[in-house]
C-alpha cells in the first residue's frame, strides 16, 4: 500500500519553463499534466523549485541561443535542470548531444515529444508523493479540461496537436530529425480531446501538426471510432468531425500548417459553409519552380497560385497566410521577382518572411550560391514591404463591415473598450482587432467571448472597431 503523506509533508515542486512553437507547447501541457495527475506543484519561477524542467526549441540558431541560454539560467538559478524538446535531440560538433557538450551538469536530457522519458528523469531525481488524496486533482489555478489535461493557453482558445513529425525532406529543415516521421494520434482521441475542450469552454480550437494535411498518411487512413460512429483518420473527415463538436457551443475551428496538396481543396466548401473557419495557414516558403525544388518542397509555384484561386472561388471570404523564405541559397534576383509578383498575384492575407538563415545538419547548407547576409537581409525587408502593403489594401476593404470578434482583453467589461480577434485573425501570429468603448452603455466585453463589431478603420495590421 502506498505510504500517505502527512499534511505537513512538503509536495515536490518542479519549475517548468515551455519555448518554441504551438507543437512544443502541446508536449509542455502532456508534461504539465502528467507531472498535476502525479501530485507534484509546478510553477514558472526557478526561485524554491526542487528541479527545473526546460522545453527547448532547436530549429533556428536564434531559437539554439535561446534555449541554451535558459537553460544556462536554470542552472544558474536552481542547478538541478532536466531539458526536454528539440534541441535535446540536436548533436554537438564533437557528435554527440549539443546540450550536454555546452551544458554537461544537466540532469537528463530527452528529445520532443517525451512525455515518459521526462518523468523517468523525474522520479529518478525528485520521486513522486504517493498521496492518494492529490494524486489525480488538477492544480486549480491552471486551465485544466478533464481528459484534454492541463493547458498553458488562456482558457478560451487552446492547440490541439493531430500528429508528430513529417515524411518531408525539405533542404532547410531539421525537424524530421528531431521529431521523426509523422505519426498522427488516433482520431477518436483527437476528438474526444476537442470535445473535452469545448465543454470546458473554449471557443477557438487551433489545429497543428507538422503537417495537417498529410494527417492519416502513416496508417492509411484506417477507421477509427468516435462515439462509436466508424470515421476515417484523414482531413478532411477530421475537420467535418471537429465542425459538428464545435457548432453546439458556438466555437471556431481554425487550421494551421496545410500544405496545399489537391485534398484540401475538399475542405473549402466547409469554410463556405461556416463549419470551420474560412483560414488556412499555409506554409508556402515560396513561389518559382526552381527555389522550391532546391527546397525540396512538396508543391511547384503555378499550382499554388492556381489552387489558392479556386479556394478563393469556392469561397470568397478565405484568408489565407503563410510564410517565406528570402534569400535561399542559388536565390536569383529574377527568381526574387516571381516571389514579389506572386504575393501580389494571390494576394496573401498575411505573410511572414525569414532571411535564409543557415542551420547546422540542414541539406540546403551544401547547395551552392550561398547569398551574403546582407543580401538575404534586404531581400526579406523587400519583401516585408510588398506583403504588408498587400495586407494593408485588404484590411481597409473591411472597413464598414460587421464582424464577430472574440474578446481577449476587456479591462473593467469593456467600458474602455479592448482588444480581440475576427475569424481573419490567429492568436499571436497574426493582428488584432482594437474594440473602442462601446456605443451602448450597457453593453458589456467580457474575455473569452464573442461581440458583433463594426470595423471603423485600420492601424498597421490591425482593425478597429466599435462594438454593436
Amino acid at each position: 500500500m502506498s505510504e500517505v503523506l502527512s499534511p505537513a509533508t512538503k509536495i515536490p515542486k518542479i519549475g517548468f519553463v515551455s519555448l518554441g512553437c504551438p507543437k512544443a507547447l502541446t508536449d509542455s501541457e502532456l508534461i504539465l499534466t502528467q507531472l498535476s495527475a502525479e501530485g507534484y506543484q509546478t510553477s514558472k519561477t526557478f526561485e524554491g523549485a526542487d528541479l527545473v524542467i526546460v522545453n527547448t526549441c532547436g530549429f533556428i540558431d536564434d531559437a539554439v541561443k535561446e534555449s541554451l541560454d535558459t537553460i544556462g539560467e536554470a542552472l544558474a538559478g536552481n542547478g538541478r535542470v532536466i531539458v526536454t524538446g528539440c534541441l535535446g535531440a540536436k548533436a554537438g560538433d564533437d557528435g554527440g548531444n549539443l546540450v550536454r557538450q555546452m551544458h554537461p551538469s544537466v540532469l537528463a536530457v530527452t528529445g520532443p515529444h517525451a512525455t515518459q522519458e521526462v518523468m523517468d528523469a523525474v522520479h529518478a531525481n525528485l520521486p513522486k508523493p504517493h498521496d492518494p488524496f492529490i494524486d489525480l486533482l488538477p492544480d486549480p489555478a491552471r486551465n485544466s479540461f478533464g481528459v484534454a489535461g492541463i493547458k498553458l493557453t488562456p482558457r478560451h482558445y487552446a492547440y490541439l496537436k493531430i500528429s508528430e513529425g513529417c515524411n518531408h525532406r525539405c533542404t532547410f529543415c531539421i525537424i524530421p530529425s528531431m521529431r521523426g516521421d509523422l505519426v498522427s494520434r488516433p482520431i477518436g482521441d483527437v476528438l474526444k480531446e476537442a470535445q473535452a475542450l469545448f465543454e470546458g469552454g473554449v471557443k477557438e480550437l487551433l489545429v497543428v501538426s507538422q503537417d495537417t494535411s498529410a494527417y492519416g498518411v502513416d496508417v492509411k487512413y484506417r477507421t477509427g471510432f468516435y462515439e462509436g460512429r466508424p470515421i476515417r483518420t484523414r482531413m478532411l473527415e477530421l475537420v467535418q468531425a471537429l465542425g459538428e463538436i464545435a457548432e453546439p457551443y458556438g466555437a471556431w475551428v481554425r487550421l494551421h500548417y496545410v500544405y496545399p496538396y489537391p485534398s484540401v481543396d475538399e475542405v473549402i466548401p466547409l469554410m463556405a459553409t461556416g463549419k470551420v473557419l474560412p483560414y488556412l495557414d499555409v506554409p508556402l516558403q515560396h513561389s518559382h519552380p526552381d527555389v522550391l525544388r532546391r527546397m525540396k518542397r512538396p508543391a511547384s509555384g503555378e499550382k499554388n497560385l492556381e489552387r489558392i484561386q479556386r479556394w478563393r472561388d469556392t469561397c470568397p471570404q478565405i484568408v489565407v497566410r503563410s510564410t517565406f523564405i528570402a534569400g535561399f541559397p542559388g536565390e536569383t534576383e529574377a527568381e526574387f521577382q516571381h516571389l514579389l509578383d506572386f504575393v501580389r498575384e494571390a494576394q496573401i492575407d498575411r505573410a511572414g518572411c525569414f532571411a535564409y538563415s543557415p542551420v547546422k545538419g540542414a541539406a540546403a547548407n551544401d547547395i551552392p550560391g550561398m547569398l551574403a547576409q546582407e543580401v538575404r537581409e534586404e531581400r526579406r525587408a523587400r519583401f516585408m514591404a510588398v506583403a504588408e502593403q498587400v495586407s494593408a489594401d485588404k484590411l481597409r476593404q473591411r472597413i464598414g463591415a460587421t464582424m464577430q470578434v472574440l474578446v481577449d482583453s476587456a479591462p473593467a467589461l469593456g467600458r474602455k473598450g479592448g482588444v480581440g480577434r475576427s475569424y481573419a485573425d490567429a492568436p499571436e501570429i497574426d493582428g488584432t482587432v482594437r474594440l473602442l468603448p462601446p456605443e451602448k452603455i450597457s453593453k458589456q466585453l467580457k474575455v473569452g467571448e464573442f461581440t458583433r463589431a463594426r470595423i471603423v478603420d485600420t492601424q498597421g495590421h490591425d482593425l478597429v472597431a466599435v462594438p454593436i
